[in-house]
């Protein structure tokens, strides 16, 4: 209620999409979410249950409870293969890059093409070959700033002989970049998205994104799980003298975004989290308050604004694919009510597209009308799991831009998630020698030869 007031909503809509999602938690699960008052108005306390059987006092009973435990079973065994094949949907193979040998008679020599050079790293962005060779290229032609990106990732690699080792340094910059511009969301789209980050996914989520926080705010205030912030610990960056805080306010302002409300907390064992509330907020904790380099702090921020774009954002609120396609039919159906889907999906979708679209306005809803109609042009097809990992990789590649160093860039994604390091820092290679880098740093004005340029 108080979330609803701070939005200027009633309760009976905050009401109706409460009870949306918990429909669909509960047709999801086959469970009964019950909620009992407790004696003496203390808060309401709500919990899972399965609708309770009889003690069981006969052998036939105690029959029906063993069939139905391993019938259970079998089900819960079901679904974790069903999220398992979820998680794998739609696996393509791309060969774009690769070439047919060609007899030595006929074969061209590519070796000097750097657009050849780079479809190559794509699929091997550790090749040490193809570096060296798209190095040499790029130093042969005069471009500076490409040539310094390969070095740099051939330095990382422990990779670079003398003379690549010579042009990182010369061009190294010491300390954090100074841009001449921030960034522009046509700078976004254009050279820092992912390529599978599929832009018009992203603007048809960002119209349902504020409903999606407030239902989130709501239901963990009535589950008790919302963290608490305490007011103490809210960071002026104007005033602050902690090297975090100052760098979020400053990677803000490179993005072209304003900073969450900063808290620093140090009981909080992690790097750095959002935490849901109206407006969102982001808590400091005490992987990042202590023991880091600016540069890896510009990382950290860098990454974590990304999260804080409208296109995006709902990744934070919604950790499930499951979920995330469901809400995405949901603004589908907004769109276009008549879209015809399976009986049980649309019980859970119209749910979910009737609890949201009262919280929406009409220009909102317009523009979700529009949206669907260049969906069905485009192909109507997406593919939210991969959608949603390049939206992971645009938000390290920010990191990437704003820290200016892959060696720092590494170091935190291996404090993030080490199993899932490697495979990012791979994209960030291909990233860092593309076309795409290089032009988004001369936009900004941190190329190598910015100076010489101007």
């Amino acid at each position: 209620e108080r979330t609803a007031q701070a939005l200027g909503l009633d309760r009976d809509r905050l009401r109706a999409l409460e009870a949306a999602l918990q429909a669909v938690y509960e047709e999801r699960h086959r469970v009964k979410i019950v909620v009992q008052d407790s004696a003496e108005g203390a808060p309401l306390s709500t919990r899972l249950t399965l609708e309770p059987l009889e003690p069981a006092t006969d052998a036939r009973t105690l029959a029906f409870q063993r069939r139905i435990a391993t019938l259970e079973a079998k089900v819960a065994e079901l679904e974790r293969e069903l999220e398992d094949a979820r998680a794998h949907v739609a696996i393509e193979v791309d060969l774009s890059g690769v070439e047919a040998a060609a007899p030595a008679a006929q074969a061209k020599d590519t070796s000097e093409d750097p657009a050849q050079l780079q479809r190559r790293l794509m699929h091997d962005a550790r090749d040490t070959e193809t570096l060296h060779a798209l190095y040499r290229a790029y130093a042969k032609s005069g471009d500076v700033d490409r040539t310094w990106c390969v070095a740099h990732a051939l330095t990382f690699l422990g990779a670079a002989n003398d003379d690549e080792k010579a042009a990182f340094v010369e061009h190294r910059t010491t300390g954090l970049i100074r841009p001449s511009t921030s960034m522009t969301p046509e700078a976004w789209r254009r050279f820092l998205f992912h390529p599978e980050e599929e832009v018009l996914t992203g603007e048809i989520f960002a119209m349902i994104v504020s409903p999606v926080l407030l239902g989130r705010v709501a239901a963990m205030r009535r589950d008790k799980s919302l963290p608490t912030l305490d007011s103490s610990k809210r960071q002026d960056p104007a005033q602050s003298t902690l090297q975090a805080v100052r760098c979020f306010s400053w990677a803000a302002a490179i993005l072209g975004m304003r900073p969450p409300a900063l808290y620093a907390d140090p009981s909080y064992e992690g790097l750095v989290e959002m935490v849901p509330n109206v407006p969102p907020s982001t808590r400091l904790g005490q992987k990042s308050l202590g023991g880091r380099s600016p540069l890896e702090l510009a990382f950290v921020a860098g990454r974590h604004l990304a999260w804080y774009r409208e296109e995006r954002f709902v990744r934070l609120l919604v950790p499930s694919i499951q979920e995330l396609e469901e809400l995405f039919l949901a603004a589908i159906v907004i769109g276009n009510p008549g879209i015809p889907l399976r009986a049980d999906t649309k019980r859970r979708v119209q749910a979910l597209a009737s609890a949201i679209e009262p919280m929406l306005e009409p220009l909102q809803i317009d523009r979700l009308r529009g949206y669907f109609l260049r969906f069905v042009e485009e192909g109507g097809r997406t593919n939210l799991q991969r959608w949603a990992s390049a939206a992971d990789h645009t938000a390290a590649r920010a990191g990437l831009l704003l820290c200016n160093d892959l060696r720092a860039a590494a170091s935190m994604l291996e404090i993030e998630d080490a199993g899932s390091a490697k495979a990012r820092v791979d994209d960030l290679l291909v990233f860092l020698t593309s076309d795409r880098y290089t032009n988004l740093r001369r936009q900004i004005g941190i190329a190598a030869d910015s100076e010489k340029r101007s």
